[in-house]
């Protein structure tokens, strides 16, 4: 990071660096999670869930672009072994061993909901303190609200389309 970058950052960049990290270990996982669902994907509304999947699986490999990078400007290294992941997940990962779209719309609906929660303790960490990483964590956060909005959408449509056959 270049010298002014860093005489404007009002925070412990070494602590900031392990929010990210923590973050970016959950992005990759969320992708993997969204990509893999988004391929073994089986019931009602197959084709709409899959292609909503897919959408988000390239959000979060993006948003895992996004914050590697930044960890990279503040002088860290993001997470080079897949396994660091799993030990630094605030979300974890659920393995998708149920292809049916209902419950994979749920699992993912609560990696949505876990990734909304951690960013918004970024924006409370860098508020006012690192315009940067505050205005990157603004765009991921967007994008986490939405992909929330999107699939209780979808399970919505769903659940109404499965009681009407039920009748």
């Amino acid at each position: 990071m270049g010298t002014r970058g860093k005489s404007i950052i009002q925070v412990d960049a070494n602590q900031l660096i392990t929010l990210l990290n923590k973050a970016y270990a959950d992005e990759w996982l969320a992708y993997y999670q969204y990509w893999i669902g988004a391929k073994i994907a089986k019931g009602p509304m197959r084709a709409g869930v899959t292609s909503e999947l897919l959408l988000h699986s390239a959000d979060e490999l993006r948003h895992a672009d996004m914050v590697a990078t930044r960890i990279i400007q503040l002088g860290g290294t993001p997470l080079t072994k897949p396994e660091e992941w799993y030990k630094m997940t605030n979300c974890g990962y659920d393995a998708p061993t149920d292809p049916y779209v209902r419950v994979l719309l749920e699992q993912n609906i609560k990696g949505e909901q876990c990734a909304i929660s951690t960013y918004e303790k970024i924006i409370d960490f860098t508020k006012d303190k690192d315009f940067v990483t505050f205005n990157m964590v603004q765009q991921i956060l967007q994008d986490e609200v939405e992909h929330e909005e999107d699939l209780q959408a979808l399970m919505e449509d769903i659940d109404m389309m499965v009681a009407r056959e039920l009748r």
